[in-house]
């Protein structure tokens, strides 16, 4: 029997804290599970009207799923959260989409009913797991020339980019990067993360603290001030670690709910789901990822780029956003439409976790902005990816 689809809206998003990815970070001696631990119980405690005992399905990505990532973490982590035995969990993979595609499998599970109530989210703690931990790459990719050897560094993907586009230098990757540094210092100066941002205490080599800031902001910078910095990826390049995001620790959600739990409960949505769509790309242009994506939930959702009324890129690295702004016509270097308090360059990328942290910025900004109606997340993936979700905002 066909039975209609059942719309989907976000009812609360949060996140921790970014951590550096390094001995001393914020999170050296914390565990991704708990991160993620965390972030589960903040996203229930702050909605007290959603049933523990009614949560359908717990769903978790992580790129490296190795060590405290590893062991099926949707599952582990609703044990560890207090959730019923009875709540199901899983584990999923597309690196730096890996939240937002366990956002958009839980979307689809209540769409299709068999869903009613979902949290879903990402986690990466790098510090812990380097990029490509225990990975074993087929050495057919290579010795078949099925990609170049850069496919499997990001930051030569994005010098890759930069050959692609030669109208796009250095000094405009610095200046956009600024600018988010900026827009971030605005933000958190007026307190636009403190819903957004869950503290949680940790133990570091002086005791117990609470982390509660990004560590990875640099609201100092200036493009003079990034002229010296090395180039990582390629001799005499263009990509430098300050128009890229960071390496990082730290781990987001959502909470999904269907029409008729949102009815059943009493909840008070904050977006609802438009459409979602995955595309890829040469994965030596992986940067490029975001353009074919938006087109493509575009397309699905028969709406045009022009009704979009605020846009969360995740900046991987500054010239694939500066791409995202010349395909779509964008006003350059800054667009009020683009990442309104900042991006990842400021805030750091935790694989996974950043396609959730897209969603919860955007679901903010809406309840700060009644007049915006349609909000698009998108972001570039490792090896050839991208991934866009359009979200229309409930809360006016």
């Amino acid at each position: 029997m066909a039975r209609e689809l059942q719309e989907v809206y976000v009812i609360d998003a949060c996140r921790t804290a970014f951590g550096k990815a390094r001995p001393n970070g914020a999170f050296a001696q914390t565990r991704a599970d708990d991160m993620v631990v965390k972030v589960i119980r903040s996203l229930l405690e702050r909605n007290p009207d959603v049933p523990r005992d009614k949560i359908d399905d717990n769903i978790w990505a992580a790129s490296t799923q190795w060590g405290d990532q590893g062991l099926t973490i949707g599952r582990t982590t609703a044990i560890l959260a207090g959730l019923p035995v009875t709540t199901p969990g899983c584990a999923i993979d597309r690196m730096c989409a890996g939240g937002a595609t366990s956002a958009c499998f839980g979307a689809s599970e209540i769409q299709v009913g068999a869903a009613d109530l979902i949290v879903a989210g990402g986690v990466e703690h790098m510090g812990h797991h380097p990029m490509g931990q225990g990975a074993d790459p087929n050495p057919r990719f290579l010795a078949e020339k099925l990609v170049d050897q850069s496919a499997l560094n990001m930051g030569m993907t994005a010098e890759n980019l930069h050959d692609m586009h030669p109208d796009i230098d250095q000094t405009q990757c610095d200046e956009y990067s600024v600018l988010s540094q900026q827009k971030a210092k605005k933000a958190l100066e007026e307190g636009k993360f403190d819903p957004i941002i869950v503290p949680m205490t940790v133990w570091s080599g002086n005791g117990w603290t609470v982390a509660d800031k990004d560590e990875q902001p640099r609201p100092e910078a200036t493009v003079e001030s990034m002229k010296d910095l090395r180039y990582p990826f390629r001799v005499k390049g263009r990509v430098t670690p300050g128009n890229s995001s960071g390496l990082n620790d730290g781990a987001a959600g959502v909470l999904l709910a269907s029409e008729k739990a949102v009815k059943e409960y009493g909840l008070k949505p904050m977006m609802r789901l438009v459409q979602y769509a995955f595309a890829a790309v040469k994965p030596e242009i992986m940067g490029l990822g975001p353009v074919p994506a938006t087109h493509k939930v575009l397309e699905r959702a028969g709406m045009k780029f022009d009704e979009m009324d605020v846009i969360e890129l995740n900046e991987a690295f500054a010239v694939q956003a500066i791409v995202f702004m010349q395909e779509f016509g964008m006003t350059m270097p800054d667009d009020p439409k683009l990442n309104p308090w900042g991006g990842a360059i400021a805030f750091g990328h935790p694989l996974a976790s950043s396609g959730c942290r897209l969603m919860a910025q955007l679901a903010y900004y809406f309840a700060e902005h009644p007049e915006a109606r349609y909000g698009l997340t998108t972001m570039c993936v490792g090896l050839g990816q991208g991934a866009a979700m359009i979200f229309e905002n409930v809360q006016n």
